[in-house]
């Protein structure tokens, strides 16, 4: 079975050798997203005077839903396409604010299934969450 890359230029670039999704067949795979920007910087974060790091996971977490919909929509998808969504998240404190910004997004009745679990640490001190998701969408019914 043949797979389809997508790459995007206006979103941050992978830290390594792999694409932000990969289409099979009727399954698109979204790689582990985050808020950080193109530029490298992180959206939900601020330095306090003393110089500690606040991250914000409502923004945070809206602005990594809002990159999984640019991506899928790279592959003529969008949200309502997700099945699947895993969440990695760097303290279980941050969960209530987490899912007050998800069910902005997704419903029970027609959003995807959800795994949420603690992590250590995740690629960058300023990132409070990650998500990576899987995608149904029939060949059939893609423009591209």
């Amino acid at each position: 079975m043949s797979s389809t890359p997508y790459i995007l230029n206006d979103r941050a670039q992978a830290l390594a050798h792999y694409p932000h999704a990969r289409r099979v067949g009727d399954l698109i795979f979204v790689s582990g997203v985050s808020c950080r920007r193109p530029d490298n910087t992180h959206v939900g974060v601020t330095r306090a005077a003393d110089g500690t790091i606040l991250r914000d996971i409502a923004t945070q977490t809206e602005a990594v839903i809002q990159n999984i919909a640019r991506i899928l929509e790279e592959a003529g998808a969008g949200l309502e396409h997700l099945v699947d969504i895993t969440t990695f998240l760097i303290d279980m404190n941050d969960f209530e604010g987490y899912n007050q910004a998800y069910n902005r997004f997704f419903d029970a009745d027609t959003g995807p299934t959800r795994t949420t679990v603690a992590v250590h640490q995740l690629p960058h001190p300023n990132l409070a969450i990650e998500m990576k998701a899987v995608a149904y969408l029939p060949l059939s019914q893609t423009a591209r």
